[in-house]
C-alpha cells in the first residue's frame, strides 16, 4: 500500500522536483520490464537514448514510478510522453 501511494504521489510531482536519492534497483527492474516492449527496445538500443536511461537524473526519476511504468506499458500516449521527455533531455 505504501509503495502504491508513493507511486501515485510521485506521478503527481513535477519532474523538476527530483528527490535527492533514487532507488536504482527499482529503476533497473522497471527498465527490464520495459525491455519486453518492442517500442522500448528500440529506445534502449539507440545510443543517444541509452545514455539517458542510465545517466540522466530526470529520466531515472521518471522511471522510478511503478504507476508510470504500468501506464507506459499499456498506453501509447504515455509512451509518447516518455519519448518527449527523452528528446527534451537530449536538447537540454
Amino acid at each position: 500500500m505504501t509503495d502504491f501511494l508513493s507511486d501515485v504521489l510521485s506521478s503527481l510531482v513535477p519532474i523538476i522536483d527530483t528527490p535527492k536519492s533514487l532507488n536504482t534497483q527499482k529503476i533497473n527492474k522497471h527498465i527490464e520490464l520495459l525491455k519486453q516492449q518492442h517500442w522500448f527496445r528500440n529506445i534502449y538500443e539507440d545510443d543517444k537514448y541509452y545514455a539517458l536511461l542510465f545517466g540522466n537524473r530526470r529520466v531515472r526519476f521518471y522511471l522510478q514510478s511503478s504507476l508510470r511504468i504500468k501506464r507506459m506499458i499499456h498506453k501509447k500516449k504515455v509512451q509518447k510522453k516518455f519519448l518527449t521527455l527523452l528528446n527534451k533531455e537530449l536538447k537540454g
